[in-house]
């Protein structure tokens, strides 16, 4: 049996600080950088630090992705999701999703993050870059679409491929540069939540 590390106030804390650095990164991202849909971005910056911190933080990363995607690019920066905030909680489960996926792959492929081998890095595009970003960009389109008239393929095209752009340009980069560090301190998760 594996020795179980017990959450400290540690993780709580850290779940706080990336809950409030993925709002602000939600919320410049659409912002800042709007696309048509009104809580959909071009280019959606914050998908690609949500992702690391998931890989990174385990599921303390997957709340802070779900959290804030809903405050972040749904409440405070949409008035669609700010006047229905009912569907802009089954609408953040997109931002949930796109950070679950890779974590569940990693974990389960026993993926090294530091990328050092071709495998590694396959399974990180496969997973961290295209499966997650086109269940994603599904789920957000068609939630979306509950709650304003919206052209449900150009939403699913726009997310999709502005998350592609900026999780190949940064996640990989990121991983292989970052991990060594990263996994030798105290707050690395290992599996989700230890």
């Amino acid at each position: 049996m594996k020795n179980v590390q017990e959450p400290t106030y540690s993780f709580v804390i850290l779940t706080l600080i990336l809950i409030v650095v993925d709002t602000f990164l939600a919320w410049i991202s659409v912002k800042l950088i709007p696309a048509a849909a009104g809580s959909v971005s071009l280019v959606y910056v914050a998908v690609a630090f949500m992702i690391l911190f998931t890989l990174g933080f385990g599921a303390y990363g997957a709340i802070a992705a779900y959290v804030g995607t809903l405050l972040g690019s749904g409440l405070l920066g949409s008035d669609t999701f700010s006047q229905h905030p009912e569907i802009a909680i089954v609408w953040a489960i997109a931002g949930l999703l796109q950070v679950l996926i890779p974590l569940v792959a990693v974990r389960s492929f026993e993926v090294d993050l530091s990328l050092e081998n071709p495998r590694d890095l396959t399974y990180v595009l496969i997973f961290g870059v295209i499966v997650n970003n086109i269940v994603g960009a599904a789920w957000g389109a068609w939630t979306l679409a509950l709650a304003e008239p919206v052209n449900i393929g150009s939403v699913f095209a726009t997310w999709l491929v502005g998350n592609i752009i900026v999780t190949i340009l940064i996640v990989p980069v990121v991983l292989k540069r970052l991990t060594p560090r990263i996994q030798k301190s105290k707050l690395f998760v290992k599996y989700y939540w230890d």
